[in-house]
């Protein structure tokens, strides 16, 4: 009788492991992306959620890859209504993304959360965007499409049935052993009864990264004036101090696109009202035509929260949550009534009157003032679901405001998830680590989003400088002075090369908005870090000899790199941070030159620099191309036609596809853009000359005469 109960209950556990469990069935979706599903996923997800389309011309010009992982390696189990998963990894391999991480660039070995909130201070999965993707140097991607918290182990974790097992080893004599002993694994728990995923083939860890954006729907493509500069005021100011300022702006000789207004725009914010305050804005329509007229957009703060003194509030209360945010009603943007009252009072309101954007706060967490995961909506999502696509929804239907009006925008949020790739919202947070910024402003490469390291008040004129130079290196350059004030010139001691560095970044006008557009249309992040760029992964098993300390190139490059990045096809940027005299650079393999004078710079090696304080060090590769327009203080408007002086460097032959479109409306979507190429060859005499294709019929055109300037002497 025993044998019999015990066969039983044998026979019972192993027919409910194989009911739960699920052979993969894995279906090419896309060039070089292929798809599978496990149980019953849940109909609401990142993917849904954001209304993200493949971009199937760019995936095309991809072209296939080879699937990267054996039949059967991928191992997918359902049990107690939950979906566990499991993919290999290599000896050698290293991971990278999981999301918009503060502090590391190498995710293997790590555990956590991937929980849309505030970033805390730890890397540990809850921060502003925690996409469910990850890329691996052998050169394959993973997303998971799920809107739920996933439990993430990254190769960190040892099964018994592994088949590499860690080697058990006596801690008392080996002086080997390890806390974290070997894993060969990346296993994630998804608090669903299943799930559907996608694995995107190479063969770089950079062409996977590109399908992945371009499945998303591509990177946005900002108006020409979102790449300008920004200065975010006060949070009280009045018209006539935010005129004022921007005619200060003017006078003293720095560049201006648009200005923030912080809540005090609101008549009461907190929640908010999405009303004008007609005693600080009592005209806001002639006030935003001003604005316009003096070559400066507005951009409004707001979060989703809206208080009992709105307009609206009656019609809108129906479609709200059961929990408030700051006693702010919630709504649920999944209904589509809720939507058309919310974003119908932004449109009337603001949009129709010419703002050009917003920044949309409170939409990541913290935990203390966010709903709490027992809050339930009308749509009946989850509020573990609605906390990981809020941002998601937010920035998806205030974009579609613009787009029916045929005006591109460029704004910030505070989160982001997979799915948001393609929207033209830039994060920011609360937090101020200068270092760990440039750290996020990597992995932002990796996760599918835009960061911007912004300035918003420094302690000393160095670290103001400090903080200038590396804003005007990333997606959006801004000041952001709600509480502090402060002026692009608050700091007298550096105010020349503060302006200098805001001129500059009007200059690179063309070659950032080219940059974009081959986010928008190839995929590849503007701003990225090393371990995606060729040249930068070396043969160790050549190139050392007993150990890595005998080749201090490769010891470098194996090492976590997350203070230097890629800007656009050519350019590394390597900051400096208050109190640093000097640093070192790790230089990818191939000729480098530095940005500023175009002298060599060095070849597959770790220099040593003491730039001083007036200069961020950037090196150009060999044959870069960077084209560039006169300093001015407002970008180029509609159709305007600008004269480009075209930089080149080193002494490699090369080609540069320049993106040209009207900058401000949605008709590249039609079509009405043109990439020209600029080829750089060596003549009969051997010397280097330059050529610009010409321009297409019927295409937009805006470029005027150009200027060639060789950086090296010839």
């Amino acid at each position: 009788m025993k044998l019999t109960r015990l066969l039983i209950a044998v026979f019972l556990i192993f027919s409910t492991f194989h009911l739960s469990a699920q052979q993969l069935k894995w279906t090419t979706v896309a060039p070089g992306v292929w798809k599978a599903v496990i149980g019953k996923p849940d109909a609401y997800n990142l993917l849904t959620a954001s209304g993200a389309k493949p971009y199937v011309a760019g995936l095309a010009k991809m072209g296939s890859g080879n699937f990267p992982f054996l039949q059967g390696e991928i191992a997918a189990t359902i049990n107690d209504g939950k979906t566990y998963l499991r993919f290999p990894l290599n000896k050698e391999e290293q991971l990278y993304g999981f999301g918009l991480n503060f502090q590391t660039v190498h995710q293997r070995g790590r555990i956590m959360q991937l929980h849309v909130d505030h970033y805390g201070g730890r890397d540990d999965g809850r921060t502003h965007s925690p996409t469910p993707f990850y890329v691996s140097s052998k050169g394959y991607g993973v997303f998971i499409n799920s809107s739920r918290y996933i439990n993430v182990y990254a190769g960190s974790a040892a099964r018994k049935d592994s088949k590499n097992p860690p080697v058990e080893k006596d801690r008392n004599t080996d002086k080997s052993w390890q806390a974290h002993p070997y894993s060969d694994a990346v296993e994630m728990l998804v608090p669903a009864a299943g799930v559907e995923m996608y694995v995107f083939a190479g063969p770089t860890t950079l062409d996977a990264v590109r399908r992945f954006n371009l499945f998303n729907g591509g990177g946005p493509l900002p108006p020409r004036w979102g790449l300008g500069f920004t200065q975010r005021v006060k949070s009280l100011y009045t018209s006539e101090e935010v005129i004022k300022e921007a005619q200060t702006f003017e006078e003293k000789g720095y560049p201006l696109d648009f200005i923030g207004l912080e809540p005090g725009w609101q008549s009461k914010s907190y929640p908010g009202t999405f009303e004008w305050d007609k005693s600080r804005y009592p005209q806001p329509a002639s006030f935003v035509k001003q604005m316009a007229d003096m070559g400066i957009r507005l951009n409004l703060w707001i979060n989703p929260y809206f208080s009992k003194s709105a307009s609206f509030y009656n019609a809108l209360k129906p479609y709200t949550a059961s929990h408030t945010v700051w006693v702010g009603e919630v709504p649920d943007f999944n209904i589509p009534q809720a939507r058309k009252i919310f974003f119908g009072q932004l449109q009337k309101n603001q949009v129709n009157i010419g703002v050009s954007g917003y920044k949309i706060d409170e939409v990541d967490g913290n935990d203390h003032y966010l709903w709490p995961d027992v809050t339930t909506f009308p749509s009946k999502k989850s509020a573990e679901q609605m906390r990981q696509t809020y941002a998601l929804l937010t920035m998806r239907y205030s974009l579609e405001m613009f787009h029916q009006q045929n005006r591109r925008t460029y704004g910030l949020v505070r989160a982001n998830n997979a799915g948001g790739v393609s929207f033209p919202y830039v994060i920011y947070n609360d937090y101020y680590n200068h270092e760990d910024f440039i750290t996020a402003l990597i992995n932002s490469g990796t996760a599918g989003v835009l960061w911007t390291p912004e300035v918003r008040a420094s302690k000393t004129s160095e670290e103001w400088l400090r903080r200038f130079q590396t804003v005007i290196f990333s997606p959006m350059a801004m000041i952001n002075a709600w509480a502090s004030g402060t002026k692009p010139w608050s700091y007298p001691e550096v105010a020349e090369q503060v302006k200098e560095l805001a001129l500059l970044r009007m200059q690179m006008m063309p070659y950032w908005y080219s940059e974009f557009a081959k986010y928008h249309f190839q995929g590849t992040p503007p701003f990225r870090g090393m371990h995606l760029e060729q040249g930068f992964k070396p043969d160790v098993k050549k190139e050392t000899v007993g150990s890595l300390e005998e080749n201090p190139y490769a010891l470098a490059v194996l090492k976590e790199i997350k203070d230097q990045y890629m800007a656009g096809e050519y350019l590394l940027v390597a900051p400096l941070f208050t109190g640093q005299k000097s640093r070192k650079i790790v230089l990818p393999k191939g000729k480098w030159f530095d940005f500023y004078t175009g002298e060599y710079a060095g070849n597959g090696e770790v220099l040593t620099v003491e730039p001083g304080l007036n200069k961020i060090p950037v090196y150009v590769k060999d044959g870069g191309i960077i084209p560039m327009i006169k300093a001015r203080l407002h970008a180029p408007k509609l159709n305007e036609k600008v004269d480009l002086e075209i930089r080149v460097y080193g002494t490699k032959p090369s080609t540069y596809m320049l993106y040209d479109d009207d900058g401000e409306t949605f008709n590249y979507e039609k079509g009405e853009y043109s990439f020209r190429e600029i080829k750089v060859e060596r003549n009969t005499e051997g010397l280097l000359t330059g050529t610009i294709s010409e321009a297409q019929n019927k295409k937009p055109n805006t470029v005027g005469n150009v200027r060639w300037k060789f950086m090296m002497q010839q």
